[in-house]
């Protein structure tokens, strides 16, 4: 099962890096046909910024507890971090892209609350 989890969390930050990367939409082209329309995969008032915080929670929580006991923890949470600011910086050069600063704090809203969740767990274990 750990080697099943390992696969899909790097398979999702593949995804997630290809998605960031790619000159356009590659939901927008998948959803509507359009390269050039962002999908608001969850409607709300905030666009696109609640998909940025929703997939890099989902993805930095299943980082951390996959990797909760290894030295590679803290290693994580800085690659997460990092990686959360590098993705939307690049849209500053990428073409059909653009920098969003809201995106850019879902981003390290994702990573930070999963990370504090994980670390509020580890605390209450280990009472």
């Amino acid at each position: 099962m750990t080697a099943f989890l390992k696969f899909f969390f790097h398979f999702a930050i593949l995804f997630l890096i290809i998605i960031s990367l790619f000159p356009g939409s590659l939901l927008g082209l998948f959803f509507y046909g359009d390269i050039s329309q962002q999908p608001n995969l969850v409607e709300n008032p905030f666009g696109t910024t609640l998909n940025h915080f929703l997939y890099y929670f989902f993805v930095s929580l299943l980082g951390f507890l996959i990797y909760l006991k290894k030295d590679n923890f803290k290693k994580l949470a800085f690659g997460m971090f990092f990686l959360s600011i590098a993705l939307e910086a690049f849209h500053l050069i990428i073409p059909n892209r653009s920098f969003q600063f809201g995106d850019l704090i879902g981003n390290i809203l994702g990573v930070l609350l999963a990370y504090f969740l994980v670390k509020i767990y580890l605390y209450f274990i280990k009472l």
